[in-house]
């Protein structure tokens, strides 16, 4: 079956990777593959480009932007026969990095081009569908601050985390899952699906995209002073190795907490009730990989 790909760009990547994006996409793939483009900028909009993704009998659906755009586009195609690209152009990019593509948008173009696939598990978090990671705690208190900061990047992420660590306090949380019930106290609780938020922090290093399992950190209190190693085990993908972080496996989890809060999912955060439920979904995304896409 000849492929046929829709790529749906972000406007706010597109004006991120600059006016040589259109230009090289056809450089690379006219007279090689039928394609298309199609932008969106509000979710109405991105209605229209999921009825098109299916009525047109497109065979890849390539998202041009950060992990929210990612996002939405992998969600839109979750248990079909689609396949997932992606040029990345975000922050984290984290979907992008767990599946071994580049980050240069001319390789990430050769890497779509080549149109190696593998299919990966993907989860659920009250219903809503992650492939990276999810959580409760600081890192979605994080999240939802980062959403509507007016700065983005990198540099901005890592000013609102400096602002909020010392004041932010650890939380007590029931977790259920297998036949265990235990409560801990903890800086964040993060389910992955694979390793890494983005940027290559390694919280979950043992997570593999396709061995329908979470594997879940639990980060325990802990002083500055810990910190900085903390961060070189979560940069050397020793995070499991910390004596702050516990560690387990599941195909389902249900996190109790006293009050509502935020959730996140692949980085996006919403406000949640106070029962939050984690749910495996074993290989439901193709999704286009690179050689150093991390296989089960």
């Amino acid at each position: 079956m000849s492929r046929k790909l829709l790529f749906i760009i972000n406007p706010k990547a597109g004006k991120k990777l600059g006016p040589s994006l259109l230009p090289l996409i056809e450089q690379k793939l006219k007279g090689k593959l039928d394609y298309e483009v199609s932008l969106w900028s509000n979710i109405n909009e991105f209605n229209l480009i999921s009825e098109k993704l299916f009525k047109e009998k497109f065979t890849d659906a390539i998202a041009v932007g950060g992990d929210g755009t990612v996002n939405i586009v992998a969600k839109t195609i979750l248990g079909s026969n689609l396949k997932l690209g992606i040029i990345p152009a975000g922050s984290g990019n984290g979907l992008a990095r767990s599946l071994g593509l580049p980050m240069n948008t001319s390789k990430a173009l050769d890497k779509i081009l080549e149109g190696k696939t593998h299919v990966i598990d993907s989860g659920t978090v009250n219903g809503n569908p992650f492939f990276c990671t999810s959580g409760v705690g600081f890192d979605a208190h994080i999240g939802n601050l980062f959403a509507t900061s007016v700065k983005r990047g990198l540099k901005s992420y890592v000013k609102i985390i400096w602002k909020e660590f010392s004041s932010y306090k650890p939380k007590t949380y029931l977790l259920k899952y297998d036949n265990v019930t235990v409560e801990k106290t903890a800086f964040l609780i993060t389910v992955g699906n694979a390793g890494q938020y983005g940027n290559d922090f390694y919280i979950a290093p043992g997570a593999k995209m396709n061995d329908g399992l979470f594997h879940v950190s639990v980060l325990k209190p802990f002083k500055f002073r810990q910190m900085f190693g903390l961060l070189i085990k979560v940069l050397n993908k020793k995070a499991d190795k910390s004596k702050l972080i516990d560690t387990f496996t599941c195909k389902e989890l249900t996190i109790k907490r006293n009050e509502k809060d935020v959730i996140h999912f692949d980085g996006e955060p919403a406000m949640s009730d106070e029962t939050v439920v984690f749910k495996m979904n074993p290989m439901s995304l193709k999704a286009i990989t690179g050689e150093k896409f991390r296989d089960a």
